[in-house]
């Protein structure tokens, strides 16, 4: 068995002597463990870093085996997530949501929007808005999607301002107005390409995506909510950039870095 395809790695483990399991998520084979014989060399280590994007080569007898990985680097970021706890936290929270998913199942759609957080992961006020809209895409890939599009209880499309926590569906203005204490917000830019998110808007789109994740996904799995996620939202919320040697700990570059 052998495939080649783009990847952006999310994690990395230590395997014996000088080898590393390496996570990636690939647009074509899902999120795809292998083995990288000599992973943790002085040469190779620095391409496995999680956030960085490579082109890779799985081998194996059986599909249903480990396999072996062959990587080259494409792209890496190491050096900005080092000097950001938002751009830390971010990528943990990302790579922490994916491994909800099915190993080796495609989710190409989730491979394009990793890949555009990556592309501005240090960037707060740009990342925020594609992370949460990231979340959104998951719960609708898990099979918990959100329907916003036209009114829970008039059925118009116009003035979509919440979302009924018990269906999942858009409720508008007027439809919502008896009722407005017990719905979630909905911001305008989750259901409209190219409207600005101002940082209320920001906030409002993690506490509905949030809401979902934990009641729809987290707490039938019996899991709590990733502490990377809460630490991301409390430091964009914060607007820190902390010294890089804060951001590197966080990230794993001075330890093993565990799946």
């Amino acid at each position: 068995m052998e495939w080649t395809d783009q990847g952006i790695v999310l994690g990395t483990r230590r395997h014996g002597e000088t080898s590393a399991i390496v996570e990636l998520m690939t647009p074509g084979h899902g999120r795809h463990l292998g083995l990288v014989r000599g992973g943790i060399s002085r040469k190779v280590k620095p391409i496995l870093q999680p956030g960085n994007s490579v082109q890779a080569v799985w081998r194996a007898r059986l599909d249903e085996h480990l396999g072996n990985y062959t990587i080259e680097g494409t792209q890496l970021i190491s050096d900005r997530l080092m000097g950001s706890a938002a751009a830390s936290y971010g990528m943990q929270s990302v790579a922490a949501l994916l491994r909800l998913l099915p190993e080796r199942d495609p989710h190409p759609a989730l491979f394009q929007a990793l890949a555009a957080i990556v592309a501005r992961v240090d960037q707060p006020s740009a990342v925020a808005p594609l992370i949460v809209q990231f979340e959104l895409r998951l719960l609708a890939e898990l099979g918990f999607g959100l329907d916003l599009s036209e009114c829970a209880a008039t059925g118009n499309d116009a003035d979509l301002i919440y979302v009924s926590p018990k269906s999942g569906r858009a409720v508008s203005r007027a439809g919502g107005e008896e009722w407005k204490e017990r719905l979630l917000a909905l911001p305008l830019f989750l259901k409209t390409e190219g409207a600005e998110a101002s940082a209320d808007d920001v906030t409002a789109a993690f506490a509905l995506t949030g809401f979902f994740l934990l009641r729809r996904v987290f707490e039938p799995r019996g899991i709590p909510m990733p502490d990377a996620r809460s630490s991301f939202l409390a430091t964009i919320a914060r607007g820190r950039r902390p010294h890089p040697e804060e951001a590197a700990s966080d990230l794993g570059f001075t330890r093993d870095r565990q799946l």
